[in-house]
C-alpha cells in the first residue's frame, strides 16, 4: 500500500487531469499530511481531521468548514485502496455562506474607473505601459464579463483582432469558450498591445498583460490597484476593507445584458443559455441567480408575465 503522501499526490494529479484546479486544496492537503506525519499517523481519522481543520483560532468558521470539505474529498479516494480510512461526515463543521449581493456599476464609475486609470504614475518601479494596461484590462472586464483570472491567463495567440474574438482556456474546470469583443474595444486592445510591444520589446512574453519585468501579471498587484483606483474615485472610503470589487464588474455584465433583452422584447428564457456560455457558467442555473439577486430585472421579469397575463 502506498504512504498517505503517494496517496495525496496520486489524488491531486487525477483531480486535474479531470480539469479541477485545486489551488487551495494543492496547498492545504499537503499541510494536513504533515500533521498527520508529525504524529505518526498513517490513516485518516475524522478526530484527527476536526483537529486540524480547526487548529488555528484566528480561522472563521467557514475556513475550519472549507478545510474539512478538502480532506473529506481526499479521505474519500483514499478509502478505496485503505478501509480503515475514516470520511468525515458532512455534517461535522457546518457552515452556511451566504451569497453576497455584487455592486452595479453606473456607466459614469465605470468612466471614472478607467480616466483614473490613465492617471497612474509611470515612474519606476512602474513604466509608461501601468496606464494603458490597466485601462485596457478593467475596460475589458466590464464589457466581457470575463474572470479576472481568465484575462490574466489570456495569451498573444488567443487575442484575434481580425474576427474580434479572444479564446479564454483558463476557464473554470478546464473549459474553453470563445467571447466575441465589440469594434471599440478591439481597437483599445489593439493600441494596447502595440504601446505592450515598443515598452518591452523582447522582453515580452506570451501572455496579453504583463508585469514591468515582462512576465504575466500578478492578481494580487492587480487588485492592490484596483483599490487603491476605487478609493481615488469614491467607490471605497480610505482604508476600507469592504467595497465594490473587481469580479462586480463580471455582474454588472450579466445584468446589463438581461435588462438589454428585456428592453427591447427577446425572450430572454430562450437566451438565457447564451449568456451561461458567454460567461463561463458549468450550469444554467448560475446564470438565473442573477434574475433573483437584481430588484430590476426581477421587475422586468414581473412586468413580461403581466403582459402574457392581460394578453390570455
Amino acid at each position: 500500500m502506498n504512504t498517505l503522501r503517494e496517496a495525496l499526490n496520486d489524488y491531486l494529479e487525477l483531480r486535474r487531469s479531470l480539469g479541477f484546479k485545486l489551488h487551495d486544496a494543492g496547498l492545504q492537503l499537503p499541510r494536513f499530511v504533515s500533521f498527520l506525519e508529525q504524529r505518526g499517523e498513517r490513516r485518516i481519522t475524522s478526530a484527527l481531521a476536526l483537529q486540524w481543520a480547526q487548529q488555528s483560532a484566528g480561522v472563521q468558521p467557514a475556513e475550519w468548514a472549507r478545510r474539512l470539505g478538502f480532506v473529506r474529498g481526499f479521505a474519500r479516494y483514499r478509502s478505496a485502496t485503505d478501509a480503515t480510512t475514516e470520511v468525515p461526515a458532512v455534517g461535522l463543521l457546518p457552515h452556511h455562506s451566504t451569497r453576497a449581493r455584487p455592486y452595479l456599476y453606473t456607466d459614469q464609475e465605470i468612466d471614472c474607473l478607467l480616466s483614473a486609470a490613465l492617471t497612474l504614475p509611470t515612474a519606476w518601479p512602474s513604466t509608461t505601459l501601468r496606464p494603458v494596461q490597466f485601462h485596457c484590462l478593467l475596460g475589458l472586464l466590464s464589457v466581457t464579463g470575463l474572470r479576472i483570472a481568465e484575462a490574466l491567463h489570456l495569451e498573444l495567440r488567443d487575442v484575434d483582432l481580425e474576427q474580434g474574438v479572444l479564446t479564454i482556456r483558463a476557464a473554470k474546470h478546464g473549459r474553453s469558450r470563445l467571447v466575441p469583443i465589440h469594434p471599440s474595444t478591439i481597437a483599445v486592445l489593439t493600441k494596447y498591445l502595440r504601446c505592450r510591444e515598443q515598452t518591452l520589446g523582447a522582453k515580452c512574453s506570451r501572455f496579453v498583460f504583463i508585469s514591468n519585468t515582462g512576465g504575466r501579471l500578478d492578481g494580487g498587484t492587480v487588485h492592490r490597484i484596483f483599490y487603491a483606483l476605487s478609493r481615488q474615485v469614491g467607490l471605497r472610503a480610505p482604508g476600507a476593507n469592504h467595497g465594490p470589487r473587481l469580479h462586480d464588474l463580471r455582474h454588472r455584465f450579466a445584468v446589463q445584458t438581461l435588462l438589454h433583452w428585456y428592453s427591447s422584447g427577446q425572450d430572454v428564457a430562450r437566451q438565457l443559455p447564451v449568456l451561461s456560455t458567454f460567461l463561463g457558467h458549468v450550469h444554467v442555473a448560475d446564470t438565473y441567480w442573477y434574475l433573483s439577486a437584481w430588484p430590476e430585472l426581477m421587475a422586468q421579469a414581473m412586468e413580461r408575465l403581466e403582459r402574457r397575463w392581460d394578453a390570455s
